[in-house]
């Protein structure tokens, strides 16, 4: 089951880390407008925010979350090929809005498919189980990206779309194959004439206090709340390192491939830092790991910023790399080790719904910075990564968990 998960969450992922960059390249293939294409990936982003916390109530409550998973798996492959379809044939303005529509699923593919993990893995295996894990992101964002270009190169701007909804289909079995919840407690029993057995009306009020809820675990539990908070501030420094790198490229070299070249090697260096990190087994204290992890990426980039030839750029890219591969595995670590059970898919896709949105944020900010000089760019996603230390340490007394086995495998909260 464990290798089922693995496969149909590379395929998820890799093409939610597709789908950004290949609308961007359908939009200006086929409009010939940068903005356009700038608003559709925009709005793919954006609505993360909004979809996140609701779509992990919705998961929470399911029996059969797999289920629910798979379906947005589908919604989202159908907006990207109604996008696709619609492109140069309808408003601009009606495919921006179904590109907003489409992103709402968008936490499905990363928060709230992490957070059926211990169903899969078990707690005693849980801890190896997560590395792995953190490792499809980083195959998926070293293959995405790369997967665009190629498609791009040999079939046009359209295929890469095409490519993109056939990976996220492809992740539908194993979506569909994960096992039910065994002992569903995340709705209690309505009592009858009880609002919430009062029909539509009583159900929107119980998700909305689900909703109150899963936001009151993280703000009231110090380890989530600063998890949540640093994490989303380093996302959105990440956004200034992704933004510059083809700037950089430029700079450097006078070719824009090379800074891809960059972000393949911070993908390829996360991916190792995580491998080490299975191999290696349980970790005492994720939440030192996700403060140093966080360090290293900040430090990567300030070495960037200061990189007067492409091979220090190179080597800055692999500690940056390695501080997010680790950062990753640790912040998922600490979800599943605080989250309570019933509340774990609310607390997970809350979490990629603000790190997606701070991204897209950082992203809009970055965009000046690197057309002044990828070196500003840089600088300040590195001050973004020390601002994230900060966040994740105050209050910080160096308590953490003793094993790398959630609180919420152990019976909860």
């Amino acid at each position: 089951m464990l290798y089922r998960y693995m496969a149909g969450a590379v395929a998820a992922r890799t093409g939610d880390d597709m789908s950004g960059p290949a609308l961007l390249v359908a939009g200006l293939a086929v409009t010939g407008s940068p903005l356009t294409a700038s608003w559709l990936l925009a709005g793919l982003t954006v609505s993360a925010a909004f979809g996140g916390p609701l779509l992990g109530v919705l998961l929470d409550r399911a029996r059969r979350p797999g289920r629910l998973l798979a379906g947005c798996l589908l919604g989202y492959a159908t907006g990207l090929l109604l996008v696709l379809y619609g492109l140069g044939q309808v408003p601009d303005a009606v495919l921006i809005g179904v590109a907003v529509v489409a992103g709402l699923l968008g936490p499905a593919l990363t928060g709230g498919w992490t957070a059926q993990l211990p169903r899969v893995a078990g707690p005693e295996l849980l801890s190896r189980a997560n590395a792995l894990d953190s490792m499809s992101y980083n195959v998926a964002g070293l293959a995405g990206p790369a997967v665009v270009g190629l498609v791009a190169s040999a079939g046009g701007g359209g295929a890469t779309v095409l490519v993109c909804a056939g990976l996220l289909v492809a992740a539908l079995p194993a979506a569909w194959s994960l096992p039910p919840v065994r002992a569903h407690s995340a709705v209690p029993a309505a009592e009858p004439g009880s609002a919430s057995d009062d029909g539509a009306a009583g159900r929107g009020r119980a998700i909305r206090a689900e909703l109150v809820e899963g936001f009151a675990v993280i703000w009231r539990n110090a380890s989530l709340r600063r998890a949540t908070a640093g994490s989303a501030v380093s996302c959105c420094g990440l956004a200034m390192l992704v933004v510059s790198a083809p700037v950089l490229g430029v700079e450097l070299t006078g070719q824009s491939g090379h800074g891809a070249l960059l972000l393949a090697v911070t993908a390829a260096s996360g991916l190792a830092a995580n491998a080490v990190i299975a191999a290696w087994g349980r970790v005492r204290r994720w939440d030192r790991v996700l403060v140093w992890g966080t360090a290293v990426l900040g430090a990567g980039m300030a070495l960037a910023a200061g990189a007067g030839a492409f091979w220090a750029a190179v080597v800055a890219a692999a500690v940056a790399g390695a501080g997010q591969g680790s950062q990753l595995t640790a912040l998922f670590s600490v979800r599943h080790r605080e989250a309570p059970a019933r509340l774990r898919s609310q607390v997970f896709t809350t979490g990629a719904s603000l790190k997606i949105t701070s991204f897209a944020i950082g992203s809009a900010l970055a965009g000046p910075l690197a057309a002044y000089s990828a070196s500003s760019a840089l600088v300040a996603g590195a001050v973004l990564q020390a601002a994230a230390v900060a966040v994740l340490t105050i209050g910080r007394h160096g308590k953490g968990s003793p094993t790398g086995v959630s609180r919420s495998a152990r019976g909860g909260r």
